[in-house]
C-alpha cells in the first residue's frame, strides 16, 4: 500500500466532503512549516469530517504536535492554508479560533491548580459572559441568575460524563495525572466544541481511565458530531478507537487509511511500528 493523501482518501470512499468549500469541518491544505533550515511539515493536507475521530501516529520528530499548533494558530504555515467551516483562517489569532468551536490539549499536563476541578470547567465558560453586564453580577438580575443556572447544569452533564463527579469539590493541584487529564478534557468539551485536538491524552492515564477516555471520544463523535483529532504513542488505543488513521514521518504523510489497512501497510512496519 502506497501512502495516500488523506483528503483524497476520505473522498474518494464517501465519508469526505460535507458542505462547504474545503469538503470539511477542518481542514489543512498543503502546508509546510519550516523553522529555520529544519522543515518541520511538508507539504501536508488533512482533513477532520464532522462526527469521526482521526488519528495522528508516527515517532518522536514527526511533526504531530506541530501539526496540531499550525490547526490551532500556535504556528503559522510557511505555505498552505488552514480551514474551519470551509473558511480560512490561517491568519486568525488561537483565541478566535477557540471561540469559533477549535480546542486543544497539550502533552504537558495544564490545569487551574488553585481551582476545584468544577471551576476548571466553569473557567471555560466565563468567556461568554454571566449575562445582564455588570448590572447583572450586581444586582443578580435573572438573566444572570438563568445563564448561572445553565452553566452550571452543563458542567454537571460533563463532570458525569468524564467521570468527575465525585471530585467535583477537589484542587485540581490534589489530582492524580490520570485525573487531571480528564479534567482538562472535560474544560475542552464542556463549551460545545466543533472540534477537539488531544495530544497524547492517555499519558499518565490508568486503564480504566483510558477506557473512560475513549468512551467520552466515541460519545462526542457518535452523539454530538464533533470532531476528533488525536495524537497518541499508544498504537492499541488508535487502532481500537479511529476510523481513520494517519502516519507521519519526517514531516511527510507517510501513509493513511484505516486502522487494519495501517497495520497491514509494509511501509508503516518497517519506519514505525517496528515489524
Amino acid at each position: 500500500m502506497t501512502a495516500v493523501d488523506p483528503v483524497t482518501a476520505n473522498a474518494a470512499e464517501g465519508t469526505g466532503p460535507v458542505e462547504g468549500t474545503g469538503g470539511y469541518v477542518l481542514e489543512a491544505r498543503s502546508v509546510t512549516v519550516r523553522f529555520g533550515g529544519v522543515v518541520a511539515l511538508n507539504d501536508v493536507s488533512i482533513g477532520l469530517v464532522p462526527g469521526t475521530i482521526l488519528g495522528l501516529i508516527g515517532p518522536n520528530g514527526a511533526g504531530k504536535t506541530t501539526l496540531f499548533d499550525l490547526l490551532t494558530g500556535i504556528t503559522r504555515p510557511t505555505s498552505g492554508s488552514v480551514f474551519l467551516d470551509a473558511e480560512d483562517v490561517t491568519g486568525r489569532s488561537i483565541t478566535w479560533r477557540a471561540r469559533h468551536g477549535l480546542r486543544r490539549t497539550f502533552q504537558r499536563q495544564q490545569t487551574f491548580g488553585w481551582l476545584t476541578v468544577e471551576d476548571n470547567l466553569l473557567a471555560a465558560l466565563e468567556w461568554r459572559g454571566g449575562g445582564g453586564g455588570l448590572a447583572g453580577d450586581v444586582l443578580r438580575l435573572p438573566a444572570r441568575r438563568r445563564r448561572e443556572r445553565q452553566r452550571r447544569t452543563r458542567v454537571d452533564e460533563v463532570l458525569d460524563l468524564c467521570g468527575l463527579g465525585d471530585l467535583r469539590t477537589v484542587p485540581a493541584s490534589d489530582l492524580s495525572i490520570g485525573s487531571a487529564r480528564l479534567v482538562e478534557l472535560g474544560r475542552a468539551i464542556v463549551d460545545d466544541p466543533k472540534v477537539v485536538l488531544l495530544d497524547e491524552p492517555t499519558s499518565g492515564l490508568e486503564e480504566g481511565e483510558v477506557e473512560r477516555l475513549g468512551e467520552v471520544m466515541s460519545r462526542l463523535a457518535k452523539e454530538h458530531r464533533v470532531s476528533v483529532g488525536l495524537v497518541e504513542h499508544d498504537t492499541a488505543f488508535i487502532m481500537n478507537l479511529c476510523e481513520k488513521v494517519v502516519v507521519l514521518d519526517l514531516g511527510s504523510i507517510l501513509a493513511t487509511g484505516s486502522p487494519e489497512e495501517i497495520q497491514r501497510n509494509p511501509v508503516v512496519a518497517e519506519a514505525y511500528l517496528g515489524t
